[in-house]
């Protein structure tokens, strides 16, 4: 990735000093960060590249509710103020936030002791409570019950997807190692989905802001203590248990393609305790994104469709969950329930 923002035209605006250096990031699929050193201090630079969530004026709502949620004692990193007051830059049609530095670590879910498990769906937890406290009532949760319910994935239209890729895989040659394991992986695919079609979810779930993309890359740990949540750019309201669900799906997830399930547990209960969520919600999360993750082949259409193989190293092992956790549904539903 090249680094070649506007520094001379940003770093005014933001009053930040003289570059001295300035390295890419490189963690990061949709937009574009660098490390940046000036005569003022140390600077992470955010240039928001991706079209979806690139908008300037709600690049500076989500910068509003991060000051809120600092203020509250959530553990986050706002943006750096402009000479105009605003927290965003638009140079060349193209929009940049600046962000103090923050010193840490990125940690998995394998990287962590039980206690930090606990700590860590305690932190989640928070963070879905603060955020009820601090955005607009009007946004506030709606009832699963309300005019747009959140539909699952239709497995007529996994069907037709899957026949898609099988037939983009075999048109490559010679096929690669990787395209051995996907038409595997989709062929196993159609058959889980063939016997479990009748176990997809209704529509509806409780909805409420999150932060949108909980993983590893977007925290920062400082020692043992989580320093940063960092990235707020899927700031939005949804099914609020469905991410505690799907960060523990990232966070303990083994090379193998199983979870941990001891951390999940202690992390599930430091959850719903924090975020007063009830055992019932979460088992109904965790089907739900079970389900997801059963009709989801997003890894292979990057690959395949657009070209794009930055998703690729993440398939073994994610494709393999998915086989796991229908074997061991129960033991993952009480993993996340107990």
């Amino acid at each position: 990735m090249p680094c070649a923002p506007p520094l001379g035209a940003l770093l005014r605006q933001f009053s930040a000093g003289s570059a001295l250096a300035c390295q890419p990031v490189e963690q990061g699929l949709l937009n574009r960060g660098y490390r940046l050193r000036t005569t003022r201090g140390r600077y992470f630079l955010k240039h928001h590249f991706d079209p979806d969530t690139a908008d300037p004026a709600a690049i500076e709502r989500r910068h509003r509710a991060t000051q809120r949620l600092a203020d509250l004692g959530v553990p986050v990193a706002p943006p750096l103020p402009g000479r105009d007051g605003r927290t965003v830059a638009v140079v060349g049609g193209h929009a940049y936030a600046l962000y103090p530095w923050v010193e840490g670590r990125h940690r998995h879910g394998g990287q962590l002791t039980r206690g930090q498990c606990t700590r860590l769906g305690a932190l989640l937890g928070a963070v879905h409570a603060a955020l009820d406290h601090v955005m607009p009532p009007k946004n506030r949760t709606r009832p699963a019950t309300g005019p747009h319910p959140v539909e699952s994935a239709d497995p007529t239209d996994t069907f037709a997807l899957i026949d898609d890729l099988l037939g983009r895989v075999h048109r490559r040659t010679p096929p690669d190692a990787f395209d051995e394991l996907a038409r595997h992986r989709l062929v196993e695919r159609r058959g889980l989905l063939e016997r479990h079609t009748d176990r997809r979810p209704p529509p509806g779930g409780p909805v409420g802001w999150v932060h949108g993309d909980f993983h590893p890359f977007n925290l920062l740990y400082r020692g043992a203590a989580p320093a940063a949540i960092i990235d707020w750019d899927r700031l939005g309201v949804q099914p609020r248990a469905e991410e505690a669900v799907r960060a523990a799906a990232i966070f303990f997830l083994r090379p193998a393609g199983t979870l941990d399930l001891p951390k999940v547990r202690a992390y599930a209960r430091a959850y719903r305790r924090a975020a007063q969520v009830t055992s019932t919600e979460l088992a109904a999360a965790a089907h739900r994104v079970w389900w997801e993750r059963l009709n989801d082949f997003w890894m292979l259409r990057w690959r395949y469709e657009r070209g794009d193989t930055r998703a690729d190293p993440q398939f073994p092992a994610a494709s393999a969950l998915v086989v796991w956790w229908t074997r061991e549904y129960d033991a993952v539903a009480e993993a996340f329930t107990g």
